[in-house]
């Protein structure tokens, strides 16, 4: 272990601001100075820890395509469960993304949730431990506890604050995500009694009987289906983002759909390769429908929450696209879509929660003109919808064209399909656009709505950086993760046909 346990670190200082805020902020419902110093608290704490990540990274070797940083203790000796913790280069952009977009939530928080504030505060940091204990594990014990831990926190940001709706769309999410991970556990007790321990190391490489592997693939599937979402699996999606809050829809689409594209890459992929290429033309086909249907599916919404979240469907449509596609341009556009569907997403339902702050509704028939009264607010939403299209210079182009040019590579067909997708992205997200900034500004309730403040300016900030930082320059990210995906797909390539690609 190093000298200093900084993934132990990242992942449970929002733990101590949780406890902070529960026991050291007095203050019932209502008590204004009590919820200003909670948010306080949680905002200094998740930008504490956003930094400690950073340290993360510099310490990071890109080069080696080990885990690095590992930390090691046996945990329960009499069944060999030992609190292991690493990264590499394929987890680490996802821990940055998860205390990255934790202080942006905050901030959107502080001007959209004023029930309960306290009990909203802990409950995000609280997610934040989740979150990054799950990118970091690497010990299926640590794995599941941290993977379901999610769901608790989740499960209350979306039935304590979310809309009309919110019990429903909270307990088909619990219901969803629960079934999935039962099947899960039960694949992680079979892995665990045939290797003999809970080192996730130690399982990969293929080390399970064909036969075996597919009925573990199949269980592990449909809990990373779920979080995905992939079709059929996403239909808690749209009633759940609806109904959460903004942070709540800014954590779903930013980190928690992708612990399904991780766990497709760090379970299916590295631990259960045969099986993996077995259900391949399964996954394609999924993925295709996924693009096509809720593309089309999106442009019949009159919720832009809803047209949002079918987007994102659509978009990781593309990331288990990349990854069946089984080459280096897949896998490397499978991870820039999720790099990028993280920040433009993101960014998209917190430009929803800025209009709902003040009109509080999402119906695109109450808006129109915005761009006359609200300059600096269409700006920005121009960006992100045109990242979310995909123009060349945002994070969205470099990711969706190298996950169809895997997609060409691995099938022409495959590759055509999968383009239709961008078309109907363009459709969708142009016509929100339209409806949303320009016309006549009749509405006097609209007329009446203030641009952009300083706290919304500075949410949006980090992530109109980073969609250009990525489509102008995506080496930067790449050359992190790049040799760790090399690798994996080098030793997929050995266990599937004896020798490398």
């Amino acid at each position: 272990m190093d000298a200093f346990p900084i993934l132990s670190a990242v992942t449970f200082l929002p733990l101590v601001g949780a406890v902070a805020i529960m026991f050291f902020v007095k203050g019932g419902e209502g008590n204004h100075t009590a919820d200003k110093i909670a948010q306080q608290i949680a905002l200094w704490v998740s930008v504490a820890t956003f930094v400690l990540s950073l340290q993360m990274l510099r310490q990071f070797d890109p080069a080696n395509t080990g885990f690095q940083l590992v930390e090691r203790f046996v945990w329960i000796p009499s069944f060999n469960i030992a609190y292991i913790k690493g990264i590499d280069g394929i987890s680490v952009w996802f821990v940055l993304i998860s205390t990255l977009l934790t202080p942006i939530c905050v901030l959107s928080a502080i001007g959209g949730v004023h029930k309960r504030v306290k009990e909203f505060m802990i409950a995000l940091l609280v997610l934040e431990t989740m979150m990054v204990g799950m990118f970091t594990a690497l010990d299926f014990v640590l794995f599941y506890l941290f993977f379901e831990g999610v769901l608790i926190p989740m499960f209350l940001i979306i039935g304590v604050w979310g809309g009309e709706k919110r019990t429903y769309a909270a307990y088909k999410f619990f219901l969803y995500t629960f079934l999935g991970s039962v099947l899960m556990l039960v694949a992680i007790f079979a892995m665990v009694i045939h290797v003999g321990t809970t080192d996730m190391t130690a399982m990969m490489g293929g080390k399970f009987p064909k036969e075996m592997a597919v009925w573990l693939w199949l269980a592990f599937f449909v809990s990373f289906a779920v979080k995905t979402p992939m079709w059929p699996f996403h239909t808690w999606l749209p009633f759940a983002h609806v109904e959460a809050p903004t942070a709540g829809s800014v954590i779903l689409a930013g980190v928690l759909l992708k612990m399904g594209g991780y766990g497709f890459i760090r379970i299916a992929i590295q631990m259960l390769p045969d099986a993996s290429k077995h259900f391949a033309p399964m996954m394609i086909g999924l993925s295709l429908i996924a693009i096509i249907y809720t593309s089309l599916v999106a442009l019949a919404q009159t919720d832009m929450k809803k047209l949002i979240a079918y987007s994102s469907v659509a978009h990781m449509g593309y990331v288990t696209l990349g990854i069946f596609s089984f080459n280096d341009q897949g896998f490397d556009g499978a991870m820039l879509v999720m790099l990028s569907h993280t920040f433009v997403a993101s960014a998209l339902f917190l430009c929803v929660g800025v209009v709902y702050d003040r009109m509080h509704t999402r119906e695109i028939s109450r808006y129109g003109g915005m761009a006359t009264n609200m300059p600096r607010y269409a700006a920005v939403f121009m960006v992100f919808m045109l990242a979310s299209v995909g123009l060349p210079g945002t994070s969205g182009f470099v990711g969706e064209f190298l996950s169809m040019q895997g997609a060409f590579l691995a099938n022409s067909w495959y590759g055509l399909f999968a383009t239709s997708g961008i078309v109907l992205g363009a459709a969708y997200m142009l016509w929100l656009y339209r409806r949303l900034f320009y016309g006549p500004l009749v509405k006097d309730d609209v007329r009446a709505m203030p641009d952009l403040n300083g706290r919304e300016m500075a949410m949006f900030a980090p992530l109109l950086i980073l969609v250009f930082w990525i489509g102008i320059h995506p080496s930067t990210f790449r050359n992190v993760y790049a040799p760790t995906l090399e690798k994996a797909l080098s030793d997929f390539q050995t266990q599937i046909e004896g020798t490398p690609q």
